[in-house]
């Protein structure tokens, strides 16, 4: 028998060694693979311990990412403007957009790790371990398919497009991959659709520097 915390400990060693054939590195969450036009992630979800009928519970899953190499670029581009230093493609995140969305429920709903109340000392109830030992494999598979998939830019980019609303963080994404593809009316629009966001508001000095990438980038694509 073994305590919770170690438990989990193990599960996500696990999940490291399922990971690799998938191409993704690292020693601990989150894992990560590095490709020429971006970086995929997983990584796991935060832990919530809660209680139920007197016995401890802990929450938890998997977490997917993605940064498309345009949005590193920009990062960089802006930290080059304000004196920072550049970020490692390997260390690149953002923009946190997209995630999960379109897998199966039963793939997304955390998985549930009880103490085992007849057993003394915290010990996690094996029936759980065991449980999610088994749905692992599918699971590493579908996080694993997804972020490399998103680590494509113009499928990260067409998912934005596909969002409904006028969300500012979407707008500056879909501003900066829209640059890989050139100047043009696509582009001058999505610029537009950017500062009317701000149409009620005080400009986004960010926002302001998106565009200013957008435009560089753009030209330099020609």
């Amino acid at each position: 028998m073994v305590r919770t915390d170690p438990a989990l400990r193990r599960l996500l060693r696990e999940t490291a060694k399922l990971l690799q054939p998938y191409g993704f590195d690292g020693t601990e969450a989150p894992w990560v693979r590095v490709e020429p036009d971006g970086v995929a992630s997983v990584g796991r979800t935060r832990v919530s311990r809660t209680w139920a009928d007197g016995q401890q519970v802990l929450k938890f899953g998997l977490h997917l990412d993605a940064t498309p190499r345009a949005w590193w670029e920009f990062g960089n581009w802006r930290n080059a403007q304000h004196g920072l230093p550049p970020i490692p493609l390997e260390k690149a995140s953002g923009p946190d957009l997209i995630d999960d969305h379109g897998l199966p429920e039963q793939l997304t709903r955390p998985w549930s790790l009880r103490v085992d109340p007849g057993q003394p000392s915290g010990h996690a109830l094996q029936a759980d371990i065991d449980a999610i030992r088994a749905e692992l494999p599918r699971r590493v598979h579908a996080y694993a398919r997804r972020a490399i998939m998103l680590a494509e830019p113009e499928r990260y980019l067409d998912e934005l497009l596909a969002q409904p609303g006028e969300r500012i963080g979407t707008r500056e994404a879909i501003v900066v991959l829209l640059a890989d593809r050139g100047p043009g009316p696509e582009l001058d629009e999505a610029i537009d659709r950017l500062r009317a966001c701000f149409s009620h508001r005080t400009a986004s000095p960010f926002a302001e520097e998106v565009i200013a990438f957008a435009r560089i980038r753009s030209t330099a694509i020609v």
